[in-house]
């Protein structure tokens, strides 16, 4: 019988070894942290009344060590085109590239391509990765918000062929392919959907009246841009066609617009130059010259007319102080939150 207790015990509990006890063992973290482990030894009862309740207890198995849960995914990682160096912010890769300056700061922008970082050259490579440690939630955050918006820019991307669409004063717009020419004026002309585009019914450059869609957005497009191409045009040839035709339709509508605003304000424009800027939506010159980028034709009207009344403006006050602001909301009120609209929705890109 005592045998037999023995057995058990051996089975369930096997007696710790004769041996010294191992010294505490440091294991490395996945965070470079070190972990000590001093476990008591358990004491356990021999005697033959403790076979039973060892026998019902539930084995204890050895538990792992628990893996934070980022170490179990890729990391994330934003790397710049010209990165020369990287760092770790949280838990994201960072590549970015550094140029040295003369400055006397560290400056960082977050751009399309990604992080960039301008210091002064007696800084060191420890502080700037620093710098750019104290500041990583906010990288992080545009880092993340740019790559989202390319994406979207992405799938916003016009196909160019019959048929694309693209917005045109906030409004799809779809291109159809007309080997027959079946519009009067040059290039192109606007249609309803569904209508025969007549050659007396279509005018080359429709009143704002005729051309303000009315639809809500996101629905099908119900007006036309006829072009005057084969159906075996390239999708360069349709891209350029389009082009020609909306930077005409532009400088219409910008004109009319501009005349409209600069009584209001109390200012004379000279001058309109059309701007195919990337960065910048207009400029204004105190010789009274205007240039505004053709693509604000993508945007609905009153985000435009918030655009020509800001150039406008400049003819009165050239800089952005709060008297500038002022001038503006004397004809646009609500000019905070079609500025932000401006700044939040891009028009689709064309390459």
């Amino acid at each position: 019988m005592q045998r037999l207790v023995q057995l058990a015990l051996d089975l369930f509990d096997p007696p710790a070894p004769s041996t010294p006890a191992a010294p505490p063992v440091a294991v490395d973290g996945p965070s470079g942290q070190v972990f000590r482990s001093n476990r008591p030894q358990v004491q356990v009862n021999q005697s033959p009344d403790a076979i039973e309740s060892i026998a019902n207890r539930p084995v204890a198995r050895p538990a792992l060590p628990a893996a934070p849960l980022p170490s179990l995914l890729s990391p994330a990682e934003f790397r710049h085109p010209q990165a020369n160096r990287e760092v770790l912010l949280g838990d994201a890769v960072v590549a970015y590239a550094l140029q040295r300056a003369r400055r006397r700061t560290i400056g960082f922008t977050v751009g399309a391509d990604g992080l960039s970082v301008r210091a002064p050259s007696w800084v060191t490579l420890g502080a700037v990765d620093a710098a750019l440690r104290g500041k990583a939630e906010w990288i992080l955050r545009k880092l993340a918000e740019t790559r989202e918006r390319h994406e979207r820019l992405q799938g916003d991307r016009v196909v160019w062929a019959d048929g694309a669409e693209l917005p045109y004063l906030g409004e799809p717009l779809r291109v159809v392919l007309d080997p027959g020419h079946r519009f009067a004026g040059k290039g192109g002309a606007l249609v309803e959907l569904g209508a025969v585009p007549a050659a007396a019914s279509v005018s080359p450059t429709p009143s704002p009246e005729a051309v303000t869609p009315t639809q809500p957005a996101g629905q099908d497009a119900r007006r036309a841009l006829h072009i005057g191409l084969p159906h075996s045009a390239s999708p360069a040839q349709i891209r350029d066609a389009v082009q020609a035709w909306l930077m005409r339709d532009a400088r219409r509508h910008f004109t009319e617009r501009l005349n409209h605003f600069a009584p209001q304000l109390g200012v004379q424009w000279a001058s309109l130059r059309l701007s195919s800027a990337q960065t910048r939506w207009g400029s204004a010159k105190s010789d009274g010259s205007i240039r505004l980028n053709w693509r604000l034709l993508h945007y609905r009207p009153a985000i435009i007319d918030y655009v020509v009344v800001h150039e406008l403006a400049h003819l009165r006050v050239m800089d952005h102080s709060p008297r500038f602001w002022d001038t503006v909301a004397t004809v646009v009120p609500d000019y905070a939150d079609l500025r932000r609209h401006l700044r939040k929705e891009p028009v689709p890109p064309w390459e």
